[in-house]
């Protein structure tokens, strides 16, 4: 992980709490960062809250590498390091402001994670090369991936699974966010890229393809990933883009919500409720 988060010892963990519990703060923070606006890219947070929670619990700081290939997917990262006081709140509530190091769309000056970069498609291959790299260095890091299934469309995805199966790249595992949502609508009615995990196995990686909103799921599915060694781990996560906030109206567009004040307020409220009933 990058300078901007706290090193620590090779079996220290970011956090030992309740997954659960981080996604909902991830989920209430990234409301927290757009609501300024009145819009912008909730709806990855929310599909993806779980997915980063349990990275955030599994990876080891200082070791591991995190990379988020879409760009906009970047606010559940910065999301969750502010929950863990990785991040100044003053800097997250800049989130999208000119000027701002915490962009709505990252780039290569992004903190938190380790690579992310604002054209679509790119992540799998600078993961696979980090992966390579530790094994060239003989490094123990492992190198996670949050992919969307919309890049699924983009030809390098495709070029560096191949070279990542040829390689035997054990140490890189993708989660794939399969949330069904694009900027020209559900993926479904643009490109047909089902079926998902039988594509991903017969490029040779190891597959599982679960609820990505089970925290529980997730976790058996990394230490399965973690446990593969001789070749690449791909979790298929099957997600919403309005996954917890009951609040938002139906037919919302979970790509770009917008986010009224009285909408924002109701989705605070909803989500501080559940955060007190899991203490409770």
């Amino acid at each position: 992980m990058t300078a901007q988060m706290r090193v620590s010892s090779p079996d220290t963990q970011w956090t030992r709490g309740d997954p659960d519990e981080l996604a909902l703060r991830i989920r209430r923070r990234a409301v927290r960062m757009v609501a300024p606006q009145g819009f912008g890219y909730l709806g990855q947070a929310l599909s993806a809250a779980e997915q980063v929670a349990l990275l955030f619990t599994t990876a080891r700081p200082g070791i591991d590498r995190l990379v988020c290939s879409p760009g906009h997917y970047v606010i559940a990262p910065f999301a969750a390091a502010a929950e863990l006081g990785l991040l100044d709140d003053d800097l997250v509530s800049g989130y999208g402001h000119n000027g701002s190091p915490i962009e709505a769309i990252g780039t290569e000056r992004s903190p938190v994670v380790d690579y992310t970069c604002g054209s679509l498609g790119q992540g799998l291959s600078a993961a696979a090369g980090f992966a390579l790299s530790d094994r060239f260095h003989g490094s123990a890091a492992r190198t996670y991936a949050l992919v969307s299934d919309g890049e699924m469309e983009e030809g390098q995805v495709w070029e560096a699974a191949i070279f990542a199966a040829h390689s035997g790249l054990d140490r890189l595992t993708v989660l794939l966010d399969a949330n069904n949502s694009q900027v020209d609508g559900p993926i479904d009615t643009i490109t047909t890229i089902e079926p998902i995990a039988e594509k991903w196995a017969a490029f040779g990686w190891h597959v599982q393809d679960i609820d990505g909103h089970d925290t529980a799921a997730l976790a058996e599915a990394i230490s399965a990933a973690n446990a593969e060694s001789d070749r690449p781990s791909v979790v298929v996560c099957r997600t919403s883009t309005t996954h917890g906030l009951d609040c938002l109206p139906p037919g919302t567009d979970g790509h770009f919500i917008k986010l009224p004040p009285e909408l924002a307020e109701a989705a605070l409220a909803e989500l501080t409720a559940k955060l007190e009933v899991l203490h409770a």
